[in-house]
């Protein structure tokens, strides 16, 4: 079954409320890295339940709707898929703990050619229960399997690349050999994250970690090297998924200042010196 433009355009997503605990918090922590040092008090607000506080792109996990794609009806290869761009803006700080409502809806399918696949955007508005905006993602998922339905919509507007100079500032984070089994626990069930028979038929030599997982990890170096660990400044993170991360690797963030606010990055696997994440944007507060 092929991708059907019409019926993955016009999805209807339930909106989704959720419950999240200080427990949910510092599991979303862990999983992207922070508290390897537990001498760092720094980290420790955001593992330690003691004034504990919400790491922000913890709002990427929150109000999910679901493994949606692997619905028959979307005619969707789900196991080709995998995380093109995530895009980040945050309005609000993210209680430790509370209940938000998730409200998804679809703004792009992308048909980039019968052998060059497709992309479909995923826009996310978390809301407190006052109604009020937390934060707005936007996921562009690259389905590898499924282009040349023959319509679809012009592309966002692209990320910016990096500078072609020499970053101002660097931070390197390792990646626990376990992380994608750890991060999985805050949403994404997907096995190509755990099972290494199906990250073999999707093309991986073995299990990936989470393009998500990945992204906190981009956060986690921004907030460290830029912000002295007081991750309330951060107000937006963009990225585009350039390459597989696979647990047990080291990440190099490369990050450039364009001026008080703005910041680029980029971030490489340090073992096999690839390029993982490219296109990189944050935005700061002083």
């Amino acid at each position: 079954m092929a991708l059907d433009y019409d019926t993955v355009k016009h999805w209807a997503f339930p909106d989704v409320e959720q419950h999240y605990t200080d427990k949910d918090t510092m599991l979303y922590a862990l999983g992207i890295g922070l508290g390897q040092d537990p001498l760092d008090t720094r980290q420790l607000r955001y593992v330690y339940e003691k004034d504990l506080i919400a790491f922000p792109t913890m709002s990427v996990v929150l109000g999910y709707p679901g493994f949606w794609m692997r619905d028959p009806r979307a005619g969707i290869d789900w196991v080709r898929i995998v995380h093109g761009e995530q895009r980040l803006t945050l309005h609000k700080p993210l209680p430790a703990s509370g209940r938000v409502l998730g409200r998804s809806r679809i703004t792009h399918v992308v048909d980039k050619g019968r052998e060059r696949g497709a992309i479909v955007v995923t826009e996310r508005t978390l809301h407190d229960m006052a109604g009020d905006c937390l934060a707005t993602l936007q996921q562009s998922t690259f389905c590898r399997g499924d282009g040349g339905f023959g319509q679809g919509d012009a592309p966002p507007e692209p990320l910016p690349p990096a500078p072609e100079r020499q970053p101002d500032l660097q931070c390197t984070l390792p990646i626990a050999p376990n992380a994608a089994l750890l991060y999985r626990l805050n949403a994404d069930p997907n096995p190509l994250h755990a099972d290494p028979g199906v990250a073999r038929r999707a093309g991986f030599e073995r299990p990936i970690l989470h393009g998500l997982c990945s992204f906190g990890v981009a956060a986690h170096a921004i907030v460290s090297r830029c912000c002295d660990y007081d991750a309330t400044r951060l107000r937006a993170l963009n990225v585009r998924f350039s390459a597989p991360v696979y647990p047990g690797e080291s990440l190099r963030c490369d990050i450039w200042r364009m001026n008080e606010r703005e910041l680029r990055f980029a971030v490489r696997s340090v073992q096999r010196d690839v390029v993982v994440m490219s296109h990189g944007t944050a935005e700061v507060t002083p």
